[in-house]
């Protein structure tokens, strides 16, 4: 079984490290008001101006600082320390706040990067001997606020499984507010529930050919996090009712990368790892037999794209994060 280990904590981080401060190559989510917008990542945004696009920036910092708590003694600790002192600061965080006064900000980001946003000032909530969540909070609020003013008028879930789909922003956005902000936490329950209890039969038509979730399991990790384990139960056997057939058998099957030099084609191995995550996070919440299929299809998937975290950049400035969230999952 694929276990997160000391030696591949300290492979992740030096990953990380190689990228969180790469400016270049960069591809903004940025909208030009006039020729005064015309600007680089670094002068857009003073901590999130690596890992080629804003939001990989934001969870390869969610990386590097998980890895410090889960490994003090990883290698590269005391420069995931100084680095984080110098990026993780007042002043930078202001600059990204005034970011988000520019026009035509309201869909920056939406929603997985205010998703993982939170997730990484929960983390930093968490490294009690820093400053990190406090200089995070301010940001922190402000995607907390867009949650809170979006969610209401989604009508409908964004099921793609791209940077657009629901159920994984709320995954990731639960977990920040249930320490922090109850309200929202009401709200992400509320509204997932209203998207996805009547769920039944879910087909797996996937994956699409750019995806790095599985809408099919992502939505069902979602339902768990959001659920009671006796609601939940009933609820999965009839989203997926041929499971122990192995069906859908597209979700028991690796996906299949061709070009991993290909941005888009590459989200294929991120499909792999996150449905190894989905895969392990459900496990514990069914029946035995289903639980073994379960674990099984985990360690395939991380079979399949567990060597290909980094060689090519297109991969290497995220997929670490999506194998650390794999191989933390208890199966």
């Amino acid at each position: 079984m694929h276990q997160l280990t000391a030696e591949t904590a300290a492979r992740f981080a030096e990953i990380a490290l190689g990228h969180v401060i790469r400016e270049y190559p960069h591809k903004l989510d940025h909208v030009l008001d006039g020729p005064e917008d015309v600007l680089g990542p670094r002068a857009l945004h003073p901590i999130f101006f690596g890992s080629f696009d804003w939001h990989s920036c934001v969870h390869g910092w969610w990386l590097l600082l998980r890895l410090r708590r889960l490994f003090p003694d990883l290698p590269a600790a005391p420069r995931i320390e100084r680095l984080a002192d110098e990026m993780l600061a007042p002043g930078k965080v202001a600059g990204e706040l005034a970011y988000l006064d520019r026009a035509y900000t309201g869909g920056f980001e939406r929603p997985y990067g205010w998703a993982w946003l939170l997730a990484l000032q929960r983390e930093a909530q968490r490294h009690e001997d820093r400053a990190w969540a406090e200089d995070l909070g301010p940001l922190a609020r402000a995607f907390a606020d867009r949650f809170l003013a979006f969610l209401p008028k989604l009508t409908y879930p964004i099921r793609t499984g791209t940077h657009f789909n629901t159920a994984f922003a709320l995954i990731l956005a639960l977990e920040w507010a249930e320490v922090n902000d109850a309200r929202l936490a009401d709200l992400l329950r509320a509204r997932g529930q209203a998207y996805y209890d009547t769920d039944r039969a879910c087909p797996g038509w996937e994956p699409g050919g750019d995806e790095f979730l599985s809408p099919a399991l992502t939505e069902a990790l979602c339902m768990r996090r959001l659920l009671p384990e006796a609601a939940f139960r009933p609820w999965f056997d009839a989203f997926l009712p041929d499971l122990v057939a192995r069906e859908p058998a597209s979700l028991f099957t690796p996906a299949h990368v061709s070009d991993r030099s290909d941005g888009k084609i590459a989200h294929l191995d991120g499909v792999n790892l996150s449905r190894a995550w989905c895969w392990r996070g459900l496990a514990g919440a069914l029946d035995p037999e289903r639980a073994a299929l379960a674990r099984a299809a985990a360690e395939a998937h991380l079979d399949a794209s567990l060597p290909h975290v980094a060689g090519d950049y297109m991969g290497e400035h995220w997929l670490a994060t999506f194998a650390l969230l794999a191989l933390e999952a208890v199966p």
